[in-house]
């Protein structure tokens, strides 16, 4: 889920590019059961107070844990501590989240703002709802590697290699590394920027045997000189001599793969 603005696929624009169907999709079903279960005392109510209640309560909610997980996010990898990652955003979310609740509660049921001493009642509710929804989104993003393969005899070529700026035309490509909003490519004739999302070059890459081996990195497979194991995580020696990680979330699949 989320939301940023940044250039697009060729970069002659901006482009705004809403990432909110996961978050959403997780937001509303939460909502939507805690309106049908008339959870935390809210079953008094008729069902459509309690649909108007909590879906738009908990979208908003979201919206604030999306925030705090983009910044969270260039600390800590959720691929390699997602608990960490978990307990982290639901901490950070549940203090704006806890004086919504109450100032919604008081506001709406009783037309007026309560006393601060009431916020205590609303705590439990809150973390819990908060870690049960940042777990649900951390661990759905946790998933198989996205693999791009080599084309038959004869196809097109991955469009990807066109993007190559000029210096680096008709180079072998071996791997590329986001940074920011860019990408790092390494090829056998050095590296270079441009500006690109990694999920869309890797839509692109088709074409040629790679693979995601971490959030930030897609590897061609030719290029894998060695790997070396340490602190529990692989790193694959590239041709060139550069070094790609290889996330947990990732590693069993690659190794079942034959990678390493």
């Amino acid at each position: 889920m989320g939301a940023s603005i940044e250039p697009d696929g060729d970069g002659r624009r901006l482009r705004i590019d809403i990432r909110l169907d996961r978050g959403v999709g997780v937001a509303v079903g939460a909502g939507v059961v805690l309106a049908l279960t008339g959870a935390f005392g809210t079953d008094i109510l008729p069902l459509w107070v309690r649909f108007a209640y909590w879906v738009p309560l908990i979208l908003a909610g979201a919206v604030w844990a999306h925030l705090c997980s983009s910044l969270i996010g260039r600390v800590i990898d959720p691929d390699e501590r997602p608990w960490l990652t978990v307990a982290t955003v639901s901490a950070t979310t549940a203090g704006p989240v806890l004086v919504l609740v109450w100032l919604v509660n008081g506001l709406v049921f009783d037309n007026e703002i309560y006393p601060l001493r009431y916020m205590v009642l609303f705590i439990g509710p809150v973390l819990t709802v908060t870690v049960a929804i940042s777990a649900i989104n951390v661990f759905l993003g946790r998933s198989n590697p996205v693999q791009t393969h080599a084309g038959a005899t004869g196809s097109a070529p991955a469009r990807f290699l066109d993007r190559l700026p000029p210096r680096l035309r008709g180079a072998t490509l071996f791997a590329v590394q986001a940074e920011d909003h860019y990408l790092r490519l390494h090829t056998d004739r050095g590296s270079d920027l441009i500006l690109m999302r990694l999920s869309d070059a890797v839509a692109e890459l088709e074409g040629l045997e790679g693979a995601r081996t971490h959030r930030s990195w897609w590897v061609a497979r030719d290029a894998v000189r060695d790997v070396s194991r340490g602190d529990g995580r692989a790193v694959l020696t590239l041709e060139g001599g550069v070094s790609a990680p290889v996330s947990r979330r990732y590693a069993r699949a690659l190794r079942e793969a034959g990678w390493y």
